[in-house]
């Protein structure tokens, strides 16, 4: 049910109508232009905020505005809080403290034969078909193999963790409270099983995350086992989310330019920095969200403390203000280091550099393994908070 109060100040933006791969940037535009500070109805209300240098303000006032309540739109969960998103400065510290020991450079570089052996894999299996969908088939697997690795899951985990990611996506989209809600209580128990295994059996604190989180300490104390699961599986949906969706944008955008798409192929060193491109163009969200402790005024429109306030990271990196020609691709663009994909602040991505790796080898692999390819139907896209295509049907010309 609508909340009244958000309702009666009208609709500026709806993220739940019909939206393809273009029109949803044309929709952020729009809202720069016209309506930067924009109210949506949807979702019990919320406001959106659809310019860099005010997204960027939320996130550089981390206790003025706080993740502790509503931090995403929309919310379908109805579990506990889960750190480390779910926590302000100090207490969300000392758990990004044990996830950032495990998604260090080493650790990262350590795991790079695994992604390329999976990637190489799985794009050799689609290729050898000639058509089929790039996202279902090849990118939302390859951060399930990726995990699995990191988790030290074996192949029965790993099988159930690809089942529940994909019936927790399927019933997000569908809007299915239920099956949101079935889904996350499976990855629940995964998270309870892992941290009980860890807990008799201890893996390296610097290799495996459950291990790291079990050893850290806050204030001389061990984390209680249930803030552990809920940070495990905090960390299951956004690692398993995100990358699929960037990675079925990338490849929508090299079948449009086959000139770029060539260059990358005999050029793969400049994969990394288009990469860093690419996700300034195709961020995966819109609907990471604060919550002002104060009534405050933003772009002249007063926000309560009552109301979510969506942070359209989307939208921001493709700011005219800030990025020149915004909409093209540009390699080794000069501030390029500004761009907001991974947040900012002491929520920014713990795993940034893990995904920069996994989308780097998955964009080569693509590449080496294809003279081309092109979209063959149509392409489906997810609702928010993500935004981005989550079915692209593609035929492969192999190499």
């Amino acid at each position: 049910m609508k909340n009244s109060k958000n309702y009666d100040k009208g609709q500026d933006y709806d993220p739940t109508k019909d939206e393809t791969f273009d029109s949803v940037f044309e929709d952020f535009a729009r809202l720069r232009s016209k309506c930067p500070v924009a109210h949506s109805n949807e979702f019990d209300g919320f406001w959106a905020l659809s310019k860099y240098e005010d997204v960027k303000s939320v996130l550089d006032q981390p206790i003025a505005f706080t993740t502790m309540y509503k931090n995403v739109v929309p919310v379908m969960s109805l579990t506990s809080r889960r750190p480390p998103l779910h926590l302000d400065p100090p207490e969300h510290t000392p758990y990004r403290r044990a996830l950032d020991r495990v998604l260090s450079k080493t650790r990262v570089n350590s795991m790079q034969p695994f992604i390329r052996e999976s990637a190489a894999r799985l794009m050799s299996e689609l290729v050898a078909k000639g058509e089929g969908d790039l996202v279902s088939e090849y990118s939302r697997r390859l951060p399930v193999e990726v995990f699995g690795e990191w988790f030290s899951l074996n192949v029965d985990q790993i099988n159930v963790l690809q089942a529940t990611s994909q019936a927790y996506v399927d019933a997000w989209e569908a809007a299915d409270l239920k099956g949101v809600q079935a889904a996350g209580m499976n990855l629940t128990r995964m998270a309870e099983d892992l941290v009980a295994q860890r807990q008799k059996e201890p893996l390296d604190i610097e290799k495996d995350p459950v291990s790291s989180l079990l050893e850290t300490r806050y204030e001389g104390k061990p984390f209680p086992s249930e803030k552990i699961v809920a940070c495990v599986r905090q960390i299951l949906v956004v690692g398993l989310v995100a990358p699929p969706i960037v990675i079925g944008s990338i490849a929508v955008h090299l079948s449009r330019d086959t000139t770029l798409q060539q260059k990358l192929r005999t050029e793969p060193d400049l994969i990394p920095a288009a990469v860093e491109e690419f996700l300034r163009l195709y961020t995966p969200y819109r609907g990471f969200a604060r919550t002002s402790r104060e009534t405050v005024t933003i772009g002249g429109k007063e926000i309560t403390p009552d109301e979510p306030i969506a942070l359209l990271y989307a939208s921001a990196n493709r700011d005219e203000d800030v990025f020149e020609n915004p909409d093209e691709f540009q390699l080794h663009r000069p501030n390029i280091a500004q761009h907001l994909a991974f947040g900012r602040g002491p929520h920014n991505c713990a795993g940034r550099l893990l995904a920069i790796s996994e989308l780097s080898i998955a964009v080569e692999e693509l590449l080496k393994r294809t003279q081309g390819f092109e979209v063959c139907g149509t392409i489906k896209m997810s609702g928010m908070p993500e935004v981005g295509p989550i079915s692209v049907p593609m035929i492969f010309v192999s190499a």
